[in-house]
């Protein structure tokens, strides 16, 4: 998906991710790439391999269905790059991650878009991947992902498909964390298939309206 999304010759940097959610994502990266780094420094080998299985997970579950239709293309130019930007960089950066634990498999799909081995690129480095332009997660993508497995589970629990549409959503929190929902709502709605989002401050809760509809 992500390789389908770049044209050719386009491959967009950490620079160019824009949103705060895009944003979010790489600086959860970046300390990724340290934790990661730290630990097999320290032959700690399972710890390295357990984060960076846990990011990648919550990368295709999550950030990748949150920003899956933004990433495709639409009014706003630079809200896409952004995304393909922030989906370019965690796909190079995961893969060289895996490397050492699935060598075959990385090897596979780093090939899809590289001519040389997955095994001869260098280690990544959370300088690479943040620079000086992403500051320290903001909780957009985790408030964002917290939103969306609600709205799954009440699909769920109702049977219908994750592709039912939802009349209403209200997020009841404290106003950093409803700060965090609104930066993602486009990308929420979207995913979510929301009609309406409401954003109110109190006790922690997220209230899901499902509209009639067939499973």
């Amino acid at each position: 998906f992500v390789l389908g999304r770049l044209g050719e010759g386009d491959a967009p940097g950490a620079s160019a991710a824009t949103e705060p959610i895009d944003r979010d994502l790489l600086a959860a990266l970046a300390s990724l790439v340290d934790e990661a780094t730290a630990s097999l420094d320290r032959f700690d080998y399972a710890r390295a391999l357990e984060r960076t299985e846990s990011f990648f997970w919550r990368f295709c579950d999550d950030y990748l269905e949150l920003v899956k239709t933004r990433a495709y293309g639409g009014e706003d130019p630079e809200a896409t790059r952004s995304a393909r930007a922030a989906l370019h960089v965690a796909l190079d950066v995961v893969l060289r991650l895996l490397a050492p634990f699935l060598p075959f498999a990385s090897e596979e799909a780093w090939r899809w878009s590289h001519r040389a081995s997955v095994h001869a690129a260098s280690w990544p480095t959370g300088a690479e991947v943040s620079g000086e332009s992403i500051e320290g997660a903001d909780g957009v993508l985790e408030a964002a992902s917290d939103v969306l497995g609600a709205i799954r589970r009440q699909k769920s629990a109702a049977k219908l498909s994750m592709r039912a549409d939802v009349a209403s959503v209200t997020v009841r929190n404290t106003p950093a964390y409803l700060a965090a929902v609104d930066a993602a709502r486009v990308d929420l709605i979207d995913a979510g298939r929301i009609g309406r989002l409401v954003l109110e401050e109190g006790d922690p809760d997220v209230v899901v309206e499902l509209s009639a509809a067939q499973p």
